[in-house]
């Protein structure tokens, strides 16, 4: 019976130590993504909010990742000021706008870069000037039920008035 409950006691420790090394690789991991910023350059949105955007999240392009979201910080309208840090050898055209998009409904935020068209590119300290902040899962169910409800009274209206 003893030798059972060492055994035991030793395997969930053993557990417990795997699961504690997966979470801090993944941190730890994350938080090297965060500070690597060799070959790359620094370009700035502001977004109306960021609920949920991390320093080291993925920016993308194409969906394709060129580049992490560096430092955030409020400016003096209270509007997230966002450093995203892109891979030099990406070639942004300079009218081109950032969106913050969720993985899935509850997924993790990353920002998005939809090209412009212009032949000039950002450089290293360039704004971007069209953005898009992210929304909010309750606002947008918030949303979508207010709009079946109106959809629904409208529905019920045009059934009385035919009658």
């Amino acid at each position: 019976m003893q030798n059972n409950d060492t055994r035991d006691t030793w395997v969930g420790g053993l557990v417990i130590l795997c699961l504690a090394a997966v979470f801090a690789f993944s941190y730890g991991g994350k938080q090297l993504s965060a500070k690597a910023s060799v070959g790359s350059y620094r370009v700035t949105a502001v977004f109306s909010r960021v609920d949920g955007l991390f320093e080291g999240d993925e920016v993308r392009l194409g969906g394709i990742r060129i580049g992490t979201v560096g430092a955030q910080r409020l400016d003096e309208y209270f509007r997230a000021v966002v450093n995203l840090n892109l891979d030099n050898a990406i070639d942004v055209p300079i009218d081109s706008a950032a969106a913050i998009h969720t993985d899935g409904l509850f997924g993790s935020k990353f920002v998005v870069l939809e090209p412009g068209v212009e032949e000039q590119f950002l450089q290293a300290g360039d704004d971007i000037e069209f953005t898009q902040g992210a929304m909010v899962v309750g606002e947008l169910l918030s949303l979508i039920i207010d709009e079946g409800n109106a959809r629904l009274a409208n529905s019920a209206k045009s059934e009385k008035q035919g009658n």
